[in-house]
């Protein structure tokens, strides 16, 4: 199943009086969107209300309490930046304010003179879980998704750590969806930049497999439904600039695409 979260374009049509400004759920069916009653998180309730895609928004697929990343966890990115193999997952955190969704745009900030994009496979947590082993790992993911990891790579080594550098506002595209049927440890995942291809590798070759992780993860903190995950970045990773357009594709699942713009301060 796909799984979104939407707004709709205007109040041609109306779910509640101030539709355009509400937020709903939604099962994605060929080109058409079918309400949800309730979070999916709670269990899969169709609603009544069906609508052309073309007529909706669609939002980051979740509003998680946290959204955990992983570093160096594919060789060719280790590779590519010299570090050593690391024996267990770097874990970092963005802040959820940086979170966007499908053809939303990521704003350059004037505090960095370099933005990356990351394209990832990301984990959507489905329950509140705490130590899962990666075999119980299956009952506690929702789904997945893809994300752009954007990161101010500048700030990031000036910092000596991530937090500032991935957090910025609009730093945290996912979508377009969630996937809820998916095997992520042998999916391709992909980045273009312009229509250029600039990302392409397989969640194969990950060192810390999708199930690892969340064992991994869960082990330090509680997860909570709709918080997520992403894996880690292949080889490839560039500077965004002003006028681009970003879209991470990751097979099973669909592509997120975003526009990049200065931030107007």
């Amino acid at each position: 199943m796909l799984i979104a979260r939407f707004q709709l374009l205007s109040n041609t049509h109306a779910l509640t009086p101030s539709s355009e400004t509400e937020t709903f759920w939604g099962l994605v069916e060929g080109d058409t969107i079918l309400t949800l009653k309730s979070p999916p998180f709670e269990g899969i309730e169709p609603g009544e209300e069906r609508f052309p895609l073309s007529e909706v928004s669609l939002l980051s697929p979740v509003c998680p309490s946290k959204v955990v990343a992983i570093g160096w966890n594919y060789e060719g990115h280790i590779r590519e930046l010299g570090n050593p193999f690391p024996s267990e997952p770097l874990i970092f955190l963005k802040a959820p304010s940086a979170m966007i969704g499908h053809n939303a745009n990521i704003l350059l900030p004037p505090e960095s003179g370099r933005v990356d994009f990351e394209g990832e496979l990301a984990i959507v947590i489905g329950r509140k879980c705490r130590r899962i082993s990666r075999d119980q790992a299956r009952d506690v993911i929702f789904g997945y998704t893809a994300l752009n990891d954007v990161t101010a790579r500048d700030l990031q080594k000036k910092d000596g750590q991530f937090s500032r550098a991935k957090s910025f506002d609009t730093f945290c595209p996912a979508g377009p969806w969630i996937q809820t049927d998916l095997d992520p440890t042998a999916v391709r995942v992909m980045t273009h930049v312009n229509n250029e291809l600039k990302q392409d590798d397989n969640t194969s070759t990950m060192l810390f497999n999708p199930y690892y992780i969340v064992e991994y993860v869960s082990a330090a903190m509680t997860l909570n439904a709709g918080d997520i995950i992403a894996t880690g970045t292949p080889s490839g990773v560039g500077p965004l600039s002003p006028g681009d357009e970003v879209t991470v594709t990751v097979e099973g699942i669909g592509s997120l695409t975003n526009f990049v713009k200065p931030e107007v301060i």
